[in-house]
C-alpha cells in the first residue's frame, strides 16, 4: 500500500475511485446502489467537487477489497496539496514592482514563484530592469540565484553582464 500510495499522494480520492470503477467494469450509480449510497453523493465523489468522508469510505473499500484506510488517506493527502497551493500564492515578492510583459508567455498571476524560481530568476537576469532585479535578489537571495541561473546559456548576454553588475560574480 505504501508504493501505491506515494504514486497517488495529492490525487484526489474521487480520481481514485473512478479509475478502479472503469478497471471493473462497473458503472458508479448501480455501485453506488449496491453499497446503500445516493448515485448523486459518489458521482459528486467522483467528480472531485465533494470530499470523502470516513462511512463512505469503509463502505467503498469494503466493497472493492481495497486496504481500509486508502481512500481517506488519499482525502487527506490531497487536502495537504491543497493547502500547499494556497500557500504557494501567497510566498512571492513584491509584484508591483514586476512588468507582467516580462513573462509574456505565461499567466502572470498564476506563477507559482517556489516552483519555477529557475525559470522565474533566469527570465528576469536577462530580460529584467534594475528594480526587478533587485527585488529578485531580495526575495531569493544570491546563493540560491546564482545555485539556479543557467550560466552556461551562450545566448543569454544580458544574464552574464547582469550577474557581474548586480551579484559581483565572473564566471
Amino acid at each position: 500500500m505504501k508504493d501505491q500510495l506515494e504514486i497517488l499522494k495529492g490525487v484526489h480520492p474521487g480520481l481514485f475511485l473512478s479509475r478502479e470503477l472503469r478497471n471493473r467494469q462497473l458503472r458508479s450509480g448501480a455501485f453506488a446502489e449496491s453499497i446503500g449510497v445516493h448515485p448523486q453523493t459518489l458521482s459528486a465523489i467522483i467528480k472531485g467537487r465533494r470530499n470523502m468522508n470516513i462511512p463512505l469510505s469503509l463502505k467503498i473499500e469494503r466493497s472493492l477489497h481495497l486496504d481500509e484506510g486508502l481512500l481517506m488517506t488519499l482525502q487527506v493527502y490531497y487536502d495537504i496539496e491543497l493547502e500547499k497551493k494556497k500557500e504557494a500564492q501567497s510566498y512571492h515578492p513584491d509584484l508591483s514592482i514586476y512588468r507582467k510583459i516580462l513573462f509574456w508567455d505565461t499567466d502572470f498571476d498564476k506563477l507559482d514563484w517556489n516552483t519555477n524560481k529557475r525559470y522565474i530568476i533566469n527570465r528576469i537576469f536577462e530580460r529584467g530592469n534594475e528594480k526587478e532585479i533587485l527585488e529578485t535578489i531580495r526575495f531569493y537571495g544570491k546563493d540560491t540565484i546564482l545555485s539556479l541561473l543557467d550560466l552556461n546559456n551562450k545566448y543569454a548576454v544580458n544574464l552574464k553582464s547582469n550577474i557581474q553588475k548586480y551579484l559581483n560574480y565572473a564566471n
